[in-house]
């Protein structure tokens, strides 16, 4: 939901946030984007600015300056000199000379996350015990009976009521301790807990003006409503299943992947039916769908209980309880449990920016008055985020500390969760929330008063309880700022994500799809567009998520295809020009972002295959239908519709990086981003990328810059038939290297590169090439032979198997003969590529030329 988090007024786009009670929806019918972020991309700043740089080994022809101008900040060897010494002892601070002015800032930050440590280590016996909270507040057992602790300095009186003891807590009066805790010791009956599974329970508590209220226990691990009743409240629930139907889980977790492959999936809405789909069957017919895609982690939105089906679970009601709509907690673990066997890793949406302003069923209700000290949340205006109106955490109380602490460690150990998106960073990490700014690049806007150091603390604290709990997590920050250092680790004075959301991205392609036509697509602005992130902070990068789903925006396959969605998918006939474009576009546009824009990949649930319908969650406004809130699976199925072929390419994509791991390499060199071809070529990791934009331009023999020499084949192709393509490139042609330049002088080399070879790049297409390892294709043909030699040796008996073995035998001396023969041919190969690379040298000075001409209309368009 950075969807969460708006950085304009709402009205000046018309819309307004949801209101987070199940009660109110007038806010909601005003809303024409439940969860929409309107976030300011990086890209669309100056290129020059040194607050945003390139990867290292990342760099655009010579000929796209901002690029160079960005490096030449890293590598100002004497500015970095200069301060070395000051910024040795934070080391985000060494890598990036423009962060010297702020150097008091971080250590400021750095001292008091340090500060925090080590009170929590000396009176709570450190963060691993102070993350425990659960096992102290709310319900637990513990010999011979039931207690219960809540946090409630406010309250003059309190009780623990519900079905156990007829919702008279008379006999159930609480004490009260120093630090404003209530608890009681319910003692069993007969041997039996008093207070049986799955019954409703609730906290009741006196205020000061006298009044007594009834409030879900903030700690509750399960609450449901009365589904029977319209409009009824929800219940706290006490869980403690018996052993034989506890969920007990089977399988370990599987390895943290080299580089994530992400499904963000919502499992109430993962049905084909029109309804709220459950966790059970969303492990059994959708989890085998994401891991036939080659995806190998999962991301799992609004798992925490959310009283309002509509807020996209963004607004948090029950922290430790699952959402009761989708199944009971042991229906969650059985879902995980299912993935982890797939070898799928599963991340949690976590919300710990804001919380729901509802009072009977969220945490809100605890607030009655008192000041921020005793509550959960800041008090007047700071402790209300307008737009999105719910209630903000104050990240300074050591009990809200506790609370969001524990609930970290709680989804990791209790559900076996293997990390989490944390949703609307960019809302914690400043006191304006980012509402009503345009972020600039300017590192006064990250380091200033506005700084929420309170929240940056707790996250600094929360990323390191993380990862010592589970070294292999992964955790993921949503912001839309660019906040240095939120992706380094906390050692180094980072704030200690594992990866940023990179969210200029899709806003990147929505401008280009909404406003500019095919001509009007500038390669290098999505060249630099999808390389423009900080050195050593990894970024998930994703075309479009969620955010882009919702009612009252398009996803890209709608954007580019619109209504002949509907009309024009069939194969049986021809499709449209639309239909044609938009499937080709579709899949550049994903692998483009997925090969150049990050570490990691985003994909939202049905957008691998285009699906044609936005996101519409029931609602007054629509007559609480749940036609839209739902997902086509059908689409992909159906053998004569065209969204099979984006859905196959996008397994396709994911099983390229399972091969050749290019999402995890550092290797990430933009050799080329020509205007006038409209074509972008890169290499990632040991694989060269080809991207032809151009509408109609097919070039045959098109001259690509690559490293190393050698043999390259097709290991991807988006014009192949099996994509929906017109198969236009031959994927059993060998591309043989040509040495370019003066060897060591890289402005002699073409684009940059040492090696060149030629390729067939058709209109609107896409192919990435791998460099073939002759050595190990030899061995494999050695091994092939050795097999079937081997055979011979086995087949002894009979007449009839003698004769068998001779045919053998006979087969395998014209393998040897063929094999004689072929080297033959591949030695006159060799001789004829090396006269045809002399003709190639003669012929050099007219290329020259015309590389002088291109040269010139480059200068000529001032890049």
């Amino acid at each position: 939901m950075l969807g969460s988090l708006s950085l304009f007024p709402a009205t000046q786009f018309g819309c307004l946030s949801p209101s987070s009670g199940h009660k109110s929806k007038t806010a909601v019918e005003n809303n024409c984007k439940i969860a929409k972020q309107y976030s300011i991309s990086w890209s669309q700043k100056l290129p020059g600015s040194p607050r945003f740089y390139f990867l290292p080994r990342v760099f655009i022809n010579k000929k796209v300056q901002h690029g160079l101008t960005i490096s030449a900040v890293m590598t100002n060897d004497s500015t970095m000199t200069d301060i070395k010494e000051e910024m040795e002892s934070i080391g985000v601070l060494s890598l990036d000379s423009g962060l010297a002015p702020f150097k008091d800032h971080f250590r400021y930050r750095v001292q008091r996350y340090m500060d925090q440590k080590q009170l929590i280590e000396k009176y709570e016996g450190g963060l691993q015990e102070f993350s425990k909270g659960y096992l102290k507040f709310g319900f637990n057992r513990e010999e011979g009976g039931i207690v219960y602790r809540e946090w409630a300095p406010a309250a003059e009186e309190a009780e623990v009521i519900g079905d156990f003891n007829g919702w008279d807590g008379s006999n159930h009066r609480m004490e009260k301790n120093e630090f404003g805790v209530w608890s009681i010791i319910i003692p069993d009956s007969g041997g039996t807990s008093a207070i049986p599974h799955n019954s409703r329970v609730k906290f009741r508590f006196k205020h000061g003006n006298g009044v007594w209220v009834d409030r879900i226990p903030a700690w509750i691990r399960y609450a449901t409503l009365d589904p029977s009743k319209f409009g009824a409240p929800y219940d706290g629930v006490y869980w403690d299943p018996p052993a034989p139907e506890r969920y007990e889980f089977k399988h370990p977790r599987p390895p943290k992947p080299k580089a994530p492959r992400i499904y963000e999936a919502h499992v109430g809405m993962s049905s084909s039916e029109p309804r709220i789909n459950t966790y059970r069957e969303f492990a059994d017919d959708v989890l085998p769908r994401i891991k036939a895609n080659n995806y190998n982690t999962v991301q799992l939105m609004a798992v925490m209980e959310h009283s309002y089906y509509g807020s996209f679970g963004y607004h948090v009601t029950n922290y430790f309880a699952v959402s009761s709509r989708s199944g009971t907690p042991e229906d969650l673990k059985y879902l995980i449990d299912k993935a982890h066997s797939m070898g799928l890793c599963v991340l949690m949406d976590v919300v710990h920016s804001h919380a729901s302003n509802n009072v009977t069923d969220g945490l809100n209700g605890f607030d009655v008055g008192q000041s921020s000290q005793d509550s959960y949340f800041h008090t007047g205006d700071r402790g209300y985020h307008k737009l999105w109106d719910s209630r903000l955490f104050n990240y300074a109380n050591w009990e809200v500390l506790r609370f969001l602490l524990s609930n970290l460690r709680w989804w990791i150990e209790e559900y076996k969760f293997d990390g989490f998106r944390f949703d609307g960073v960019t809302s914690m990490l400043y006191q304006h929330h980012g509402i009503n700014m345009a972020f600039t690049g300017n590192y006064n806007e990250y380091f200033s008063e506005a700084t929420d150091v309170d929240a940056v603390v707790y996250m600094m604290l929360g990323n390191t309880l993380i990862h010592n709990i589970l070294p292999e997590a992964t955790v993921i920050a949503e912001d839309v700022s660019g906040m240095p250092g939120l992706g380094r680790s906390v050692t180094d004075g980072g704030i200690g994500f594992d990866f940023r959301l990179a969210m200029a991205i899709p806003d990147k392609w929505i401008d280009y799809l909404k406003n500019k036509s095919d001509e009007e697509w500038s390669m290098e602005e999505i060249s630099w567009s999808l390389t423009n992130r900080r050195y050593t902070e990894k970024c998930v990068a994703y075309a479009e998520s969620h955010d882009q789903a919702i009612v009252g925006d398009k996803t890209i396959a709608f954007l580019l295809m619109d209504t002949y969605m509907y009309s024009g998918m069939s194969c049986l006939k021809d499709p449209p020009p639309a239909v044609e474009r938009g499937i080709a576009l579709h899949k550049m546009i994903h692998f483009l972002t997925m090969a150049l824009g990050g570490e990691g990949y985003l994909n939202f649930m049905g957008n691998e295959f285009g699906h044609p319908e936005w996101i519409d969650f029931p609602r007054e406004g629509n007559g609480w239908s749940y036609d839209k809130c739902r997902r086509q699976w059908n689409l992909p199925d159906t053998e004569h519709l065209r969204y099979k072929f984006m859905n196959a390419f996008d397994k396709a994509m994911n099983l390229l990086d399972e091969e050749y791991s290019f999402l995890a390499s550092t290797n990430l060199i933009v050799s080329s981003a020509n205007e006038e071809d409209k074509v972008i070529v890169f290499e990632r990791g040991d694989l060269v990328f080809v991207f032809n934009f151009h509408p109609e331009n097919t070039y045959d023999g098109y001259k690509i810059g690559c490293d190393l020499p050698g043999k390259y084949r097709v290991a991807l192709d988006s014009d192949a038939w099996d994509f929906g393509g017109l198969g236009r490139v031959g994927h059993d042609a060998d591309h043989f290297t040509s040495p370019e330049g003066i060897p060591g002088v890289p402005e002699t080399n073409f684009n940059n590169r040492p090696n060149s070879f030629k390729v067939l790049s058709p209109a609107r297409t896409c192919v990435a090439y791998h460099r073939v390892d002759e050595s190990k294709e030899r061995s494999s043909q050695g091994a092939v032979h050795e097999s079937s030699a081997t055979n011979v040796t086995v087949k002894t008996g009979n007449l009839e198997q003698g004769m068998e073995q001779r045919s053998v035998v006979d087969t395998v001396t014209k393998l040897k003969e063929f094999e004689i023969v072929n080297e033959a041919l591949v030695a006159d190969n060799v001789v004829r590529h090396e006269e045809s690379k002399e003709e190639e040298e003669e012929e050099e000075p007219a290329d020259k030329n015309n590389n002088e001409e291109r040269d010139e209309s480059w200068e000529t368009r001032g890049v």
